[in-house]
């Protein structure tokens, strides 16, 4: 038998469907290229002290110890254990796509201890999808027709174009929202963008927000929530929100729930109906390799669709089982959700000092696992190219994985996302330095130019370090003398 290679171009698009080769899924962001590029050259303390460190990835890493102590202490929680070998078979064995009772019934009493118990959570609505991925996918599917649209502020999450459009055919409309304003979204911004895909005949479902947001690590004020609720209700559209960062808030402003803030919408008449929530357990818990995600929908239609939906990405019945003893334990979650939100609090803190140190400031938030770090004064121009130039210096010499706010779809130049909490605390010192370095370094850089008028060689380049040799922590090839740190002097 002869087997007949797949791998050229040319027979992939004779074999691929219309959709498969498309390019919906979005793989072609600078976002993505990022990942690329700490897969090819990973940093490790050892092995390879000198490759990219991952700062593009959301996750949360710094609360495993509690974790990992409540493992220990609960063997039978896992049936592939001596402990849980008699759960096995029943557990093994087919279950009803509806979930198990146990794990529905924690997770929503989990949902409401997140939220501060100030709203409960009623399990018989609670769905389950592989990850929040599948859960935003589904509720597009349901929602919405190929061709019609969500409006999402921007910026937002890349992976949005993935979940929301590509097998689905729905449209995203980007509601914009501006540095000027702390990139708050307003009734004017919705009524804009709303607008504007009329007259482009865009049929608008939905409205998709993200609360805490992703990448910003701002929390949605009530107000702002209440005029969410209030526009979608004159409109007539659905109001999707995606809360897996609710547990990630360290400070105040503390996090509300749209589910909170339609219970106590006393002078605006809401229809419950068009409200529906995403949530996983991904960043809270620190669970992205477990695939819960979760649809809650106030939605009768909506549920029973979306429980259709998720015979296409079940939670495995092992992985039910175990959330659900460990949701269950309620010492547990609330040493957990204390515990973690002050460990995040401690790494911003001090990744934001490191930050301020050099003059690097960010957007103020109070949650997400991520900072909206604005580079926008080290630009040689304020153009989206010039903010790719000082991107490709970052990864490519100061091996750093950030991304660029335009692989989120700011139209703003110069911001970044970096994300801070899913390394250990040396790995972060050393990012912290090489980021200094490098600012340091092309501060000295652009005042030699400035002072003697003419262009610097990368050899004439000296800094000097009191901790430790630039050449120790960071690339050894210095930025370009076309660095896009390096303003123009005329």
């Amino acid at each position: 038998m002869v087997l007949v290679s797949s791998n050229d171009n040319g027979n992939a698009k004779k074999v691929l469907s219309k959709l498969a080769k498309g390019n919906g899924h979005g793989e072609d962001s600078s976002y993505f290229d990022g990942w690329k590029a700490y897969d090819s050259d990973p940093f490790h303390p050892i092995i390879n002290p000198r490759g990219v460190i991952q700062m593009g990835l959301a996750e949360n890493q710094l609360s495993f110890e509690f974790v990992e102590k409540w493992m220990k202490n609960n063997p039978q929680a896992s049936i592939c254990s001596v402990e849980g070998i008699d759960e096995f078979k029943d557990i093994a064995i087919f279950q009803d796509y509806h979930g198990l009772p146990e794990f529905r019934n924690a997770v929503a009493n989990f949902m409401g201890k997140v939220r501060g118990n100030r709203v409960k959570f009623d399990p018989d609505r609670v769905v389950m999808s592989g990850g929040a991925t599948g859960a935003h996918e589904t509720m597009a599917f349901c929602l919405a027709d190929p061709g019609e649209a969500f409006l999402v502020p921007v910026p937002y999450y890349p992976g949005f174009d993935r979940d929301l459009r590509w097998r689905t055919g729905v449209e995203i409309v980007p509601v914009k929202c501006e540095s000027s304003n702390n990139f708050k979204l307003t009734r004017e911004a919705l009524e804009t963008a709303y607008e504007e895909a009329e007259k482009s005949n865009i049929r608008i479902k939905g409205l998709l927000i993200t609360n805490p947001s992703n990448p910003l690590g701002t929390v949605y004020d009530r107000q702002t929530l209440e005029t969410a609720v209030s526009f979608i209700n004159e409109k007539n559209i659905h109001l999707v929100c995606d809360e897996i960062y609710a547990a990630t808030v360290f400070a105040e402003p503390g996090f509300i729930s749209i589910s909170e803030v339609i219970d106590n919408m006393n002078d605006v008449e809401c229809d419950r109906n068009l409200i529906h929530v995403v949530y996983s357990l991904s960043k809270d818990m620190g669970f992205p390799g477990f695939r819960v995600g979760i649809i809650y929908s106030y939605n009768d239609a909506v549920v029973a669709c979306a429980r259709k939906m998720s015979s296409f990405g079940l939670v495995s019945s092992q992985t039910q089982y175990l959330i659900a003893s460990m949701l269950s334990d309620d010492v547990f979650v609330d040493n957990f959700l204390a515990g973690s939100a002050e460990k995040l609090a401690v790494r911003h803190r001090n990744f934001t000092k490191g930050l301020a140190q050099v003059g690097i400031g960010y957007l103020k938030g109070s949650g997400g696992l991520f900072l909206w770090m604005d580079l926008r004064h080290l630009l040689k121009e304020k153009t989206l190219e010039a903010e790719m130039a000082l991107w490709k210096v970052i990864i490519n010499e100061v091996k750093l994985n950030v991304s660029p706010g335009s692989s989120f779809h700011c139209s703003e130049p110069g911001w970044f996302r970096v994300c801070f909490a899913n390394m250990d605390d040396s790995t972060m010192d050393i990012s912290i330095t090489r980021i200094r370095n490098f600012v340091l370094q092309n501060k000295e850089v652009t005042t030699k130019v400035k002072k003697q008028k003419f262009c610097w060689r990368q050899s004439s380049l000296e800094l000097r370090l009191s901790s430790r040799r630039l050449e120790d922590i960071m690339s050894p090839h210095s930025p370009l003398p076309q660095s896009p740190m390096l303003r123009a002097t005329t």
